[in-house]
């Protein structure tokens, strides 16, 4: 009978997969995401955590992304928390080509360069348990800053180097999530499967997410999971698909 159930869970997150990932293409971009965290927890409603992430892009060749932060939550209720977090995010700017009016000659090229952010985030989780899926809605406020600053531009009409402003910019973002967690009875390996959307004034980007988490002795967690992102009609980011391994300490 458990093994059934094992079959009938296996075969739903094959169909997750199939109904809510795109297909490739050649125009999307592979990376991979590494996370540490170290969390406490204070009492039964309260508790801390200190995240450091690393990402890359590039079809795993380039350092994407370093980020930190701690974020504090509390449960309002059984089945609703709240939290707040800051992250330091240290980004590797895509390098960017404008051309002339012909399409072909080079205007000018500003290289990559690396820039920090800060963000904060405000969040509100909902779950409900049916069995042993828990179903649980997060809606999250974030607000991302970074400051102005010069970098290197070079002109090719004139053939040297330039300083160039790249402005200061703030940007809220709302980030709903729906997802899915499943509690196997004699499984170490527990999946869950998430849809996120970015909105700001439109859909900006949508996150779908299939993986499993595996606790050792209470203390140790970790998550090995898929990612596709997917890219909305105003940004010129690629379609990512992403590798992630997570670790966490509680203590």
């Amino acid at each position: 009978m458990a093994r059934s159930k094992r079959k009938q869970l296996a075969l739903l997150l094959l169909v997750l997969c199939a109904t809510f990932i795109p297909t490739s293409s050649f125009a999307d971009d592979a990376g991979l995401v590494l996370s540490a965290e170290a969390s406490h927890k204070f009492s039964k409603r309260l508790s801390a955590s200190f995240e450091v992430e690393f990402r890359s892009r590039n079809s795993f060749r380039t350092a994407d992304r370093v980020s930190f932060g701690p974020s504090v939550s509390y449960k309002l209720l059984p089945w609703l928390k709240a939290s707040a977090g800051y992250n330091l995010l240290i980004d590797n700017n895509r390098e960017e080509i404008t051309y002339q009016d012909d399409g072909i000659s080079y205007n000018n090229w500003r290289p990559s360069y690396w820039a920090p952010r800060h963000r904060f985030n405000v969040s509100l989780t909902a779950s409900h348990k049916v069995r042993r899926v828990e179903i649980s809605l997060r809606e999250r406020w974030q607000y991302t800053y970074r400051r102005s600053r010069y970098i290197d531009n070079f002109d090719f009409d004139e053939a040297e180097w330039e300083d160039h402003e790249v402005r200061g910019k703030g940007k809220n973002v709302l980030r709903s999530r729906l997802q899915l967690d499943w509690d196997i009875p004699r499984c170490k390996f527990d999946p869950f499967a998430s849809v996120e959307f970015h909105t700001t004034r439109e859909l900006e980007k949508t996150r779908f997410i299939l993986g499993v988490n595996h606790t050792i002795k209470k203390k140790h967690g970790f998550e090995l999971y898929y990612r596709y992102q997917l890219s909305g009609s105003g940004t010129d980011e690629p379609n990512m698909h992403m590798l992630g391994l997570g670790y966490t300490y509680k203590f």
